[in-house]
Formats: C-alpha cells, sequence, structure tokens
C-alpha cells in the first residue's frame, strides 16, 4: 500500500468538526473496541452535543503500512487511536513523545495526536488494576502477584503491579532467556522491589500457601479451545483465598479458568480488563469522565456479536 493511496482505499476523511478514532492492528477484524467506544461516546453526546461527530472505528493496517498511515491520519481528521498486535512495540520510532509509564512497560497501546505528530500512552497497566480490585474487591498492592508469561503483556502486567507496590511479583515462563530479560529491564526500573522469578516447571511450593495470591496469566494459551492450561498442576494445590486472571476474554472460559473454577477460587477473564484499558483511552482523547456501565453494555453488544 502506498502512502498516495491511504487515505483513498483505508481512511474515513472527517470534516473540521468531526473527530476520528480507531483501532489499529494487523488482523484487527475480531476487535469489540468499536463497541465499546461508541456506546461510550454516545452516551457522552446526551450531556454535550459536541461529541455527536466522534466516531470509532477499526482499521486493519500491516505492520510495514504503520509509519506511513499516521501523518495520513492526522490529515484525515483522527484525532487518537488504540494499538494492538503486532503495532504495540513497531510504533515506538515514530511518535514524537510517549509518557513514563509507557517507556517502562515498553509499548504504547494509545496515541494521541499533538502539534508535532503523536503521543504514545499505555493504558493496560490501568485496566489490569481497575479490573482485578473491581472484579475481586481488593487492592492490588496487598497482593502477592504471579504473572505467567513473558511477553508484552506480562511487562504491562508487572510494571503495574510493582509500581503501586505488591508486597510480591513474581515472573514465570517456559523460556528462560526471555523471563531473565524481563526480569532485569524491571528490576533496573524498580531496584526496590521484591521481584521474583522461576521457569513454569519449577514451581515453588511457597507459593502454594499464599492466600493473598493472585495468579494472572498473560500467555497467548487460552486463545485457541484446545490450548492447554499455562500451569499443567491441580489448581487445587493453592490456598482457596488464591484468584485466577486471564487476560484472554475470547473465549470467555479458557482451560486455565475452568481448572480454577474447578478448585473452587474466584476467576475473572480479561473483558473487564478490556473494558477498563479502553475507558482510559476515551478518557484521555476527550477529557471527560466516561460512562463505566455504557461501555461494559457494549462490551457485551460486541461479545455477542462475535458470536453470531
Amino acid at each position: 500500500m502506498h502512502e498516495s493511496n491511504l487515505s483513498r482505499s483505508l481512511l474515513s476523511v472527517y470534516s473540521p468538526n468531526e473527530v476520528g478514532l480507531a483501532v489499529l492492528g494487523w488482523p484487527v477484524s475480531h476487535s469489540i473496541s468499536p463497541f465499546l467506544h461508541n456506546a461510550a461516546l454516545e452516551k457522552l453526546s446526551l450531556v454535550d452535543s459536541n461529541f455527536k461527530n466522534w466516531r470509532y472505528e477499526k482499521l486493519q493496517v500491516p505492520a510495514e503500512d504503520l509509519s506511513s498511515i499516521l501523518p495520513q491520519m492526522a490529515k484525515c481528521g483522527y484525532r487518537g487511536m488504540n494499538l494492538t498486535i503486532p503495532h504495540k512495540v513497531r510504533v515506538l520510532p515514530y511518535l514524537c513523545e510517549v509518557t513514563k509509564e509507557a517507556q517502562v512497560m515498553g509499548a504504547v497501546n494509545t496515541l494521541v495526536k499533538v502539534k508535532d505528530g503523536w503521543m504514545g500512552y499505555n493504558t493496560d497497566g490501568y485496566g489490569l488494576q481497575r479490573a482485578l480490585e473491581s472484579t475481586f474487591k481488593i487492592y492490588l498492592r496487598e497482593h502477592v502477584v504471579l504473572i505467567l508469561g513473558a511477553g508484552g503483556a506480562a511487562r504491562a502486567a508487572a510494571a503495574k503491579c510493582l509500581s503501586v507496590g505488591c508486597e510480591q511479583v513474581w515472573i514465570s515462563n517456559r523460556s528462560r532467556d526471555r523471563m531473565n530479560a524481563l526480569v532485569s529491564d524491571l528490576s533496573e526500573e524498580f531496584p526496590s522491589s521484591s521481584l521474583k522469578s522461576f521457569q513454569i516447571d519449577r514451581f515453588p511450593n511457597s507459593l502454594y500457601d499464599v492466600s493473598n495470591l493472585i495468579i494472572i496469566n498473560a500467555t497467548s494459551l487460552g486463545l485457541h479451545e484446545s490450548d492447554a492450561s499455562p500451569l499443567n498442576f491441580p489448581f487445587s494445590n493453592f490456598n482457596i483465598e488464591a484468584k485466577a486472571f486471564d487476560m484472554i476474554y475470547n473465549p470467555a472460559e479458557t482451560e486455565f479458568l475452568r481448572k480454577a473454577k474447578e478448585a473452587g477460587m474466584e476467576f475473572s477473564n480479561g473483558l473487564s480488563m478490556l473494558v477498563f484499558q479502553a475507558l482510559r483511552s476515551l478518557e484521555i482523547w476527550t477529557g471527560r469522565e466516561i460512562s463505566e456501565k455504557a461501555m461494559f453494555e457494549g462490551a457485551r453488544k460486541g461479545m455477542n456479536s462475535n458470536l453470531n
């Protein structure tokens, strides 16, 4: 795709009194983000008619077109965008500014149009914290957190847990090199934190007895119905007060969550995280308080549309 036909073939063109928002990914057809944002914008327009001219869409953009589409979007009237796979890291060289939190997480998922280009934020950590605290009725900082995985999702989760001062943060992964690299990076940012790690096949028995434990699946295991759980032992080994959270929201119940349910543990999928990170993005773009209820209603509508 050439820059000269990006606008014509892919982008909407908004007039001066209109505002475009979008999620970019490759692929992105599965995304339910437009349902969330447009539901919240409709609610917002009831108290401020200016928001009737705001619209959120999804754009399927290959990685090689990312650098050329950003200036085109600015010209076409887009004010903000969300990024999903594979753009969260690849976009970094094309931004004029990145928030400190996004720098620590090594990725951005939210862009805002500014005078000199695009500024990057990361709302994933905010979304995770709000999801855990609202779902389980807890304060995240009072818990021990075990994060399964060492990719971008794990990094965002660990950085947020460390920044709020969790009692302990454990990272576990099958690949030692990737895990060690993540731990090394985070230890530089949070030198006084209680950060520990282990390979998944060397599970420390001490974690079984922790009553204020939250286990977070930040791996891709569970995206397909046939996927095994990232933990291959009975969840009944854990303290009954431990909680399980899967960042995956579709399917709604992964094997990881099924094992947690069978053991009688509290558990949740990642739909609430999606909602809260989206809510924070829309707050950044609009400067307004966003209806949590409207976003959850939009999310449920989006999930139902994917089932049909």
